[in-house]
């Protein structure tokens, strides 16, 4: 009980530009090590050529789904979580960590087995051509058997960051990154497996990560996961839905909208699917760095949410906008004058791999310092149960705005209409999210 009085203490009185900061550094590095575990199949497997490069691309959109799966567990009964301990109701967040663990592993469980069944069929929807059918088969096998441990991960990386142990997270993927980035080069190469090597690397390193992530929940008076508190009850599963469907929808959207590019992607050829394979990698993670620090923001807003100090959510909101809108600025311009030679280590010399990679890169550039506003406002949404302004901001930048900018501006002008579709999508985004957010504050307000 003592931990448990600190910490919440901690969590509703510290100040809350030191306590964003200090829960966000353990969520950055965590959501960098998330996108490494991509970024390091990108890079080892550009060198086998444009084919391999472009199956990491055409196997992304199911990484995206079954992550955007186990965060809509993870948020969703991690956001409870986080209102229910801010509220000094324990028992019911230790029922809600077993509901959104349990249900996620069994659910990826389902998930990989039918991929296993319908593999080809679903690399083909996912726009694999006839040259890179054969290397993405090798790379996907790994990635379905690994399935049910990969969302099993995220959702206790998730809970644990939701409820302030978010170093405790950090301990269990990271493991597995490092882990990963060890075996890619020796399995890609030693061991002479290719495409499927990287595949396998990674599907044991995240089996790594999810054995520990198990081991240490439960730990500096965190909730431990038990079977006993797993109860298939439409009131559970009310909240998950609540609170993690802005996360299902943002991510879902994604994959769909990344299965788009790949289909409309392909008429160009095998090099400008890998392009935008590796600009996505490289995008993704930028985007860590915000979302990790966003993260941080997260349990802070839950629990004074939870516990009815509206001003601290506020200050630590606008906190985090000035800030990752600066830090977000400055990655931008270093990107931008260094795009070239950053996309040519992806790359085993394909000028028009090269050639399409940097100017989308550059492009993106240009409307990344709009993110910070943009997730910040999805996130301080969900975590107020604001679920319907929370889910339109999460479905914009990678569905509502994104899918039609794809068609649309490809029809109008052709490959620079696809490289120009995910700016136009960030300007939309954030014209948009401007009145949903600025409403909210107004209600803490009156609330308050």
């Amino acid at each position: 009980m003592d931990n448990e009085e600190k910490k919440y203490k901690k969590m509703t009185e510290a100040p809350v530009n030191k306590l964003v900061c200090s829960m966000a550094v353990p969520s950055i590095i965590s959501m960098l090590v998330t996108a490494l575990y991509n970024l390091a199949d990108t890079f080892f497997v550009g060198k086998l050529g444009t084919e391999a490069t472009g199956a990491i691309g055409v196997v992304f959109p199911y990484m995206t789904l079954i992550q955007a799966i186990a965060f809509f567990f993870g948020h969703g009964s991690g956001n409870f979580i986080s209102r229910a301990l801010g509220a000094r109701k324990r028992e019911e967040a230790q029922k809600m960590a077993a509901v959104g663990f349990f249900s996620a592993v069994i659910l990826g469980c389902i998930i990989g087995v039918g991929g296993l069944i319908f593999i080809e069929p679903l690399l083909t929807l996912f726009g694999a051509t006839k040259t890179i059918m054969p290397e993405a088969k090798k790379y996907m096998l790994y990635i379905l058997i690994a399935t049910p441990f990969i969302m099993g991960a995220f959702v206790l990386n998730n809970i644990m960051r939701l409820q302030g142990n978010a170093k405790m997270g950090v301990i269990g993927i990271a493991s597995g990154a490092v882990l990963n980035v060890a075996l890619d080069p020796i399995m890609i190469w030693v061991m002479d497996m290719g495409t499927a090597g990287a595949g396998l690397a990674t599907g044991l390193s995240q089996l790594i990560s999810f054995g520990l992530l198990l081991f240490l929940s439960g730990r500096n008076g965190g909730l431990k996961i038990s079977w006993k508190n797993f109860e298939v009850k439409w009131k559970n599963y009310k909240e998950i839905i609540a609170g993690g469907i802005p996360s299902l929808a943002r991510q879902g959207l994604g994959s769909i909208a990344s299965i788009c590019l790949n289909n409309v992607a392909g008429i160009y050829g095998d090099p400008v699917i890998a392009g935008f394979s590796v600009v996505n990698r490289i995008m993704f993670v930028l985007i860590s760095v915000l979302l990790g620090f966003g993260q941080g923001f997260q349990p802070v807003c839950g629990f004074n949410y939870g516990a009815g100090l509206y001003q601290r959510v506020k200050k630590a909101f606008w906190f985090c906008v000035k800030v990752s809108s600066v830090v977000m600025l400055v990655i931008a311009v270093v990107i931008f004058f260094n795009a070239e030679p950053l996309v040519r280590r992806f790359s085993k010399n394909d000028m028009e791999l090269i050639e399409v990679g940097v100017k989308a890169l550059r492009i993106q550039c240009v409307s990344l310092p709009l993110m910070g506003f943009i997730v910040l406002s999805n996130m301080c949404l969900q975590n107020t149960r604001k679920t319907v302004r929370a889910t339109i901001v999460a479905m914009a930048r990678q569905g509502v705005m994104l899918i039609p900018a794809i068609y649309i501006l490809e029809g109008l002008l052709g490959l620079e209409g696809l490289i120009l579709a995910q700016f136009a999508a960030d300007i939309a985004t954030f014209i948009l999210s401007i009145p949903l957010m600025t409403t909210a504050l107004k209600e803490m307000k009156i609330q308050k």
